[in-house]
C-alpha cells in the first residue's frame, strides 16, 4: 500500500480500501503471512478494526507459543547472478546474516 494511506500500529501496517458500493472500508494487515483483515462503516471503526485484528494476532501467536510476525520485518528477497551473489557474499563480514 502507499504508505501514506495506510494504518499503523505496533510494528503492524494495514492498507485501506474504500468499497463504495457496499459503503465500507476495508483492509488488510500487509508483510505478514496470514490472512489478517478488517473493516469498518467510518474511518474510525476500521481504525477500532485493524488494532483489534492485530491485538489478536498478537494474542494468537503467545498463546500458540509461536513468534509474532509483524509487518516488513526488514528481509528483501532480489534476484542476483550467482557472480553478483558470490562477490557480494565474499563481502560480507562473517556473521549469521544471510545474502
Amino acid at each position: 500500500p502507499d504508505m501514506k494511506d495506510a494504518l499503523k500500529y505496533k510494528g503492524f501496517i494495514g492498507s485501506v480500501h474504500f468499497a463504495a458500493e457496499d459503503r465500507v472500508f476495508y483492509g488488510k494487515v500487509e508483510g505478514v503471512n496470514d490472512l489478517i483483515t478488517f473493516e469498518g462503516s467510518t474511518v474510525d471503526d476500521l481504525e477500532k478494526g485493524f488494532k483489534y485484528m492485530v491485538d489478536e494476532h498478537i494474542k494468537d501467536s503467545e498463546k500458540n507459543n509461536t513468534p509474532v510476525e509483524k509487518s516488513y520485518k526488514g528481509n528483501l528477497n532480489i534476484r542476483l547472478s550467482p557472480e553478483l551473489h558470490k562477490k557480494a557474499a565474499q563481502k560480507m563480514p562473517p556473521s549469521r546474516a544471510s545474502l
